[in-house]
């Protein structure tokens, strides 16, 4: 036997529960199930198994403890659950990653979806660990190439940044995602699905990934028709698996869309529990909530690797003024803005570059990068500042030079954002210099 194995087998020994501890439901709700005879060994967080007499058996978390019930939510909701169904105490989920979960796809309660054992590793890790001390943690790393010319010029990523994506649904954000995850450096990939669609799973795995893209990425999905208990735990397996690989020392590139889809399992949960609706119907634990799952990625203490987390925001109705916006933009170290209005004309990406930061510069870029960003940007500024004139036809050409040299510049600059499969960033800034030259021309 390998030592691999002996370890997997160990782990799984180790796994089973010493005791059984049972329970019986004595109520039920439209989400919750109150369950006597737990009160004395559960924990907030602790899963448990119900046991309906005429419906398959399904997992259950511990919601909130009281003098002699406890309140759980089901992954399926309560149908099919009746009075004195029994009730199984598990304890808390152990999360034992492996390196050969590389390649694999699970649920957010470890269980595999792709019709393979699932091997445990030896060492266990915190579902909602703490992140490294502040005074540890190191600077943020080297720029990362990503084969789009707007993330490569204007909006760099660097290693250990946190990065949000703000956009309406149908604009590009999971096409956007897909791409960043087949292109960007990374050693390990780790894609976490939240409340998404259940049929892009497929296609992203095979279509964009593809085998070779695969073999260095771990992917959890929670669909959009499952439980809040499983959306806003799909976010916590994945952070904690994105750590482990980071402390092998291993540069971890974390994606999650979508952010939004947690906070609102969250809100979900919370509000089922009694706690009250605020900032938009969210409750008040939703602003901790994000910012302690954010503050996980980001560069690790010395010696460790780092996790560079994209962070994709479903913003309601287009609003990026909303509570999750408002909450992610303050945190995060840069916000891209994909606008509806861009990708309606057919440019792809559709991101906004006049509404869009990334908090890496000016350190990620030259002396002479950064000049030409200014230049750009500032061409970019002119004629959103003339739009409404030049698409009314009240601008005369040749009032303004400034205006004059952003209109030219407005087609050259589309099709430079519209650039894909860039090998450099340095290959990205001198096609964005020949544009500019183009312009004065």
């Amino acid at each position: 036997m390998t030592q691999q194995n002996f370890n997997a087998l160990l782990s799984t020994i180790n796994d089973i529960p010493r005791v059984f501890r049972d329970g019986s439901v004595c109520s039920t709700s439209a989400n919750l199930v109150q369950v006597r005879g737990l009160c004395s060994f559960g924990q907030v967080g602790d899963l448990v198994i119900l046991h309906p007499q005429n419906a398959p058996s399904v997992f259950g978390e511990i919601l909130a403890l009281r003098e002699t019930v406890v309140d759980i939510l089901p992954e399926t909701g309560s149908t099919g659950i009746a009075l004195d169904d029994r009730v199984s105490h598990l304890g808390p989920k152990r999360i034992m990653p492996d390196n050969s979960w590389l390649g694999r796809i699970i649920d957010p309660l470890l269980r595999p979806l792709d019709g393979r054992p699932l091997i445990k590793g030896p060492k266990e890790v915190s579902l909602k660990a703490s992140p490294p001390a502040p005074s540890t943690r190191k600077r943020f790393g080297e720029r990362l190439n990503s084969g789009l010319a707007a993330f490569d010029t204007f909006l760099p990523i660097v290693k250990g940044q946190r990065l949000g994506i703000f956009a309406g649904s149908g604009v590009g954000k999971s096409t956007l995602l897909a791409d960043l995850a087949k292109e960007m450096q990374a050693d390990v990939v780790v894609i976490t699905l939240i409340g998404e669609r259940g049929r892009e799973l497929k296609d992203f795995v095979e279509d964009t990934l593809g085998p070779e893209g695969l073999k260095r990425a771990v992917i959890i999905a929670a669909t959009s028709d499952q439980s809040a208990m499983l959306r806003r735990r799909s976010a916590w397996v994945g952070m904690a698996i994105a750590e482990y690989f980071r402390d092998q020392g291993a540069h971890v590139l974390l994606l999650a869309d979508s952010v939004t889809r947690f906070a609102e399992a969250h809100r979900e949960i919370a509000l089922s529990t009694g706690e009250s609706a605020s900032l938009d119907g969210f409750p008040p634990s939703t602003t901790q909530e994000l910012m302690a799952l954010s503050e996980r990625a980001g560069p690790g203490a010395i010696k460790a690797g780092d996790i560079t987390a994209i962070f994709s925001v479903l913003v309601q109705g287009s609003d990026m003024e909303g509570t999750i916006a408002d909450i992610m933009r303050g945190v995060l170290d840069g916000h891209v803005v994909l606008s509806r209005e861009i990708a309606e004309r057919g440019r792809f990406p559709a991101i906004d570059i006049s509404k869009s930061v990334s908090r890496s510069l000016p350190n990620a870029a030259t002396t002479e990068e950064n000049e030409t960003l200014s230049q750009a940007r500032r061409l970019i500024g002119t004629y959103e500042e003339a739009r409404i004139l030049i698409k009314s036809g009240l601008y005369e050409a040749g009032s303004d030079d400034a205006t004059d040299q952003a209109i030219k510049f407005r087609p050259i600059i589309e099709a430079f954002l519209s650039s894909t499969r860039l090998t450099t960033a340095r290959k990205a800034f001198c096609l964005l210099e020949t544009c500019l030259k183009q312009c004065r021309e």
